[in-house]
């Protein structure tokens, strides 16, 4: 059992920068894909941006693109979601997921077999 710890929420004023955490509770020999999603008020939880752990190819959703950077550290078991240039319809609650196996589609949450509890990411404007 995977477990996901999110830290690094916070609120920030628009235009400027947050980096959003996620720590993974054991080895990620496991874990084949890591994501981000977010969840704002009253919407459906959506994609945001996602990483393969080996070869660390990188997905966007159209939204972010340019202005957020998802990486990893291999050896800490940790991704990052760096955002840049946020805006007021980026706050919600941003949850890491990872993914046991290549199938279904990235941009799923059904996708994903781990949930992290979600950190709240407020953009004032």
């Amino acid at each position: 059992q995977v477990q996901l710890v999110e830290s690094g929420g916070g609120l920030v004023q628009a235009g400027g920068s947050l980096r959003l955490s996620c720590a993974a509770s054991e080895r990620t020999l496991s874990i084949y894909r890591m994501g981000w999603f977010r969840q704002g008020p009253g919407k459906e939880r959506e994609f945001v941006a996602a990483i393969r752990w080996s070869g660390g190819y990188t997905y966007y959703a159209e939204s972010v693109k340019g202005r957020f950077t998802i990486s990893r550290d291999n050896a800490k078991n940790t991704v990052y979601l760096q955002m840049n240039s946020l805006k007021s319809e980026d706050t919600a609650v941003y949850y890491c997921a990872a993914a046991a196996s290549w199938s279904g589609s990235v941009y799923y949450t059904a996708s994903y077999d781990y949930w992290g509890q979600g950190t709240q990411v407020t953009v004032s404007s």
